[in-house]
């Protein structure tokens, strides 16, 4: 992916420590909370592995490999999801098939960049350290204003749940009591934060389509 080789190295470490925070969120969750953490910790490494800066400045064979194999990985992700999706139909609420809905839309979203990739040449012939742009601008600018308005919109709804009422205390060293969130609440900012993580990784990587 084109782009300065420090973007796409801090890419790697986002992507990468988002998926490894839904393995360690899979354990000890729930049936549906653990396929749904699997379904992000998968993605989460494959956008990783998508940003390493080495796979798309190498010659134009080793551009068109990486991007016609994460073509294919990002193709079975989204089939996976797509199943899930259909199986979860009728089972469970609105907001867990809306969520559903963006785990699609965010594995389409992938297929779309490595397409672009595998589609748009090389710049400048062999050893050429950047792509030409192979997205649809609509398209891109469309999955941007998405993405953009998912991290803002659930990065929100994060902070009442570090300061809203209602949750159990403890007593303090002091005689003073703190706030502290029941382990539904800490399991479910954590999911939230790692879903801010990656939509903000598909908004960075899409800038680079």
């Amino acid at each position: 992916m084109h782009g300065p080789a420090t973007v796409g190295w801090l890419l790697v470490a986002l992507c990468a420590v988002t998926g490894l925070s839904c393995v360690l969120r899979a354990r000890g969750a729930g049936c549906g909370q653990q396929a749904e953490a699997r379904s992000e910790a998968a993605m989460g490494f494959a956008m990783a592995a998508m940003a390493v800066p080495v796979l798309w400045g190498g010659t134009p064979t080793l551009h068109k490999a990486s991007a016609w194999a994460f073509t294919a990985v990002f193709g079975v992700l989204l089939m996976r999801e797509l199943w899930l999706m259909l199986m979860a139909t009728g089972r469970h609420g609105s907001t867990s098939c809306a969520q559903q809905l963006h785990h699609l839309l965010g594995g389409a979203a992938m297929v779309y960049m490595a397409l672009a990739m595998a589609l748009g040449a090389p710049a400048g012939g062999a050893g050429a350290h950047h792509a030409e742009a192979g997205g649809v601008p609509v398209v891109t600018g469309a999955l941007l204003a998405y993405f953009a308005a998912y991290v803002l919109w659930t990065g929100t709804r994060l902070m009442p749940a570090a300061t809203g009422a209602g949750r159990p205390a403890l007593a303090g060293h002091h005689g003073g009591t703190r706030a502290v969130a029941p382990p539904v609440v800490r399991r479910t900012g954590v999911a939230a934060g790692c879903r801010v993580a990656m939509g903000a990784g598909m908004f960075a990587m899409l800038l680079t389509v």
